[in-house]
């Protein structure tokens, strides 16, 4: 019992400390481990598990929509990067810079890349020469490299996994549907298979990507009431084309630049799941998602029959990710294994269940013990799933809904944001010194411009202009 005691207790609750509360479940939960290398984290099989199952479910989804996968290389010449002047002046703080290969320097630097627009306007730059050659939807799933001074397992660290898509168009509405296009596809999944709601809109030209004209984002709320930048979409528009020379001859054999599109997704979204769903004693992964979605645990497994009905558990659940836990420790710890991963049902199955023909499924999220008939334990877990994934997202839409503020001026702003933890809505006239006002005073920044406006008051809550827009507001990851 002590020892069982022990694997719970080593996670702080959440509401004591919750930036303790989450690296202790990253580490217990064995999502990740701390490298050798300063800012960077090793994704254990529990973490990386998770990351398939993403890429699984996200590359299904973008070639659903024409998109084909490609590599480029990791390293990005000095000269070619610098022919975007925004682009580079973005990123020129976290840029990583290779000077040396093997005993000799380098006549040009590489930059290992943080992000791979360059490199794609160069290779379009080389195979676009026909309005036949367009569009270009590739994307590829690899590390990028930004030097972050303070880092944070899954939501900031110096490498990291993503995908990053860059899609080159004929004109500027098939480029800006694409960008909209992929940042649906983003809402669809977070939704659908992690059960986290999110607020669709525009960023403020002050949050926008470097270089970008316009950039989209998927923006979610956390448990502490911090949002999370989930996933982007930009419209580069002409200026990276322009930069680089790509063009192409239209039908009225008139030359002509393209316009481009770049979206991704990191690994920064399993600290999302972590952040929504998670409880005291660890994680709580929506069944869509769960590498491992049912544990079996035999009790008393020493007993007759017992191991023998576990295996034919497995069996019959088959259509689902299974596996039976047939270690030699005590059920107790078993259960706490199970719950501290996030696994969504254990099933046990003892001496008193073979008599009565049945097994007792658990739910992870509600702790709700369901006894089912052995013949019947198929649909009764589907159902138990399916269940489960529907109400997870109920729940994170109620907890997003009751912590998202509207306030008409600018004491109500700062009294919300420095006593109630969430979004806040409030207008904005769209001048980028109100917005750098905003921040400095309460901290908040612009999370986006969304999609569905509402008209809270005429004016801006800063100055007290007429507004332009309404805006969702908080402090953020």
């Amino acid at each position: 019992m002590a020892k069982e005691k022990k694997l719970v207790e080593a996670i702080t609750s959440m509401e004591e400390d919750f930036a303790q509360w989450y690296t202790d479940v990253v580490k217990k939960a064995e999502l990740i481990d701390y490298s050798s290398v300063r800012g960077c984290m090793i994704l254990r099989p529990n973490g990386y598990a998770i990351w398939e199952n993403v890429q699984k479910e996200l590359d299904r989804r973008f070639k659903e929509t024409g998109v084909e996968n490609v590599y480029l290389p990791m390293f990005i010449p000095e000269s070619l990067l610098q022919k975007e002047k925004d682009h580079v002046e973005g990123f020129a703080p976290e840029v990583a810079w290779v000077t040396q290969g093997g005993l000799e320097p380098l006549q040009e630097r590489l930059c290992i890349r943080p992000t791979s627009e360059t490199l794609f306007c160069d290779l379009y730059s080389n195979i676009v020469q026909s309005y036949r050659d367009l569009p270009k939807l590739y994307n590829q799933w690899c590390s990028v490299v930004r030097w972050e001074k303070t880092t944070r397992p899954f939501l900031r660290s110096r490498e990291f996994l993503w995908q990053e898509g860059h899609t080159a168009h004929a004109t500027a509405q098939e480029a800006e549907e694409r960008t909209i296009q992929m940042l649906n596809v983003y809402s669809d999944f977070c939704e659908q298979v992690l059960a986290i709601p999110m607020i669709k809109g525009r960023k403020t030209d002050k949050e926008k990507f470097a270089g970008a004209h316009s950039t989209y984002t998927i923006e979610a709320l956390m448990h502490d009431g911090k949002a999370l930048q989930s996933g982007t979409s930009h419209n580069f528009g002409d200026g990276f084309a322009h930069a680089f020379g790509i063009q192409y001859t239209d039908k009225d054999n008139t030359l002509r630049y393209v316009h481009q599109t770049s979206w991704g997704l990191t690994t920064r979204i399993i600290g999302a799941i972590i952040m929504v769903h998670g409880d005291d004693s660890g994680l709580v992964l929506p069944p869509e998602i769960a590498p491992v979605q049912v544990m079996i645990i035999p009790i008393a497994q020493h007993k007759e029959g017992v191991l023998e009905k576990a295996s034919e558990l497995k069996d019959k659940l088959k259509a689902f990710r299974v596996k039976v836990d047939d270690s030699d420790k005590s059920p107790g710890w078993k259960f706490s294994e199970q719950e501290v991963r996030g696994i969504p049902i254990r099933i046990e199955i003892g001496p008193k269940d073979l008599e009565a023909n049945q097994a007792v499924i658990v739910r992870r999220d509600t702790r709700e013990k369901i006894a089912a008939p052995l013949d019947n334990v198929e649909a009764a877990v589907g159902k138990v799933l399916d269940t489960m994934q529907e109400e997870m997202l109920e729940r994170a839409g109620k907890h997003r809904d009751t912590h998202t503020f509207h306030a008409s001026d600018f004491e109500e702003f700062k009294d919300i944001i420095a006593n109630k933890p969430g979004f806040v809505k409030a207008m904005w006239c769209g001048d980028r010194a109100c917005e750098d006002a905003i921040k400095e005073q309460t901290g908040a920044t612009s999370r986006c411009i969304p999609f569905e406006q509402e008209q809270i008051t005429d004016t801006c809550i800063c100055c007290g202009k007429k507004a332009k827009s309404m805006v969702y507001w908080g402090k953020a990851y």
